[in-house]
């Protein structure tokens, strides 16, 4: 796959949730949204990956000024996604 080729969309806000079975990341554009399941081996993979790029990306061009918040919870939960309710 040519990863130059693929349409691209700026991303605006990534949010994740879990439960004991899942992870869920819903990443928006506008008043659209897009919500990803993972299981927990595969979202720490992608912890991994992104932690590698980030920092590649800070030996090449320096350190991002960037705050993270935790505890900010989802609006959706992965309850709403499944409709289980639990």
């Amino acid at each position: 796959m040519d990863f130059n080729k693929i349409p691209k969309q700026f991303c605006e806000n990534v949010v994740a949730g879990h439960s004991q079975e899942n992870f869920v990341v819903i990443m928006s554009v506008g008043e659209t949204a897009h919500a990803y399941a993972l299981t927990p081996p595969h979202m720490k993979r992608l912890v991994q990956s992104l932690s590698h790029q980030v920092a590649e990306y800070e030996k090449k061009f320096g350190v991002i000024d960037a705050k993270w918040s935790p505890g900010i919870e989802s609006p959706i939960q992965s309850k709403d996604i499944t409709g289980s309710g639990e």
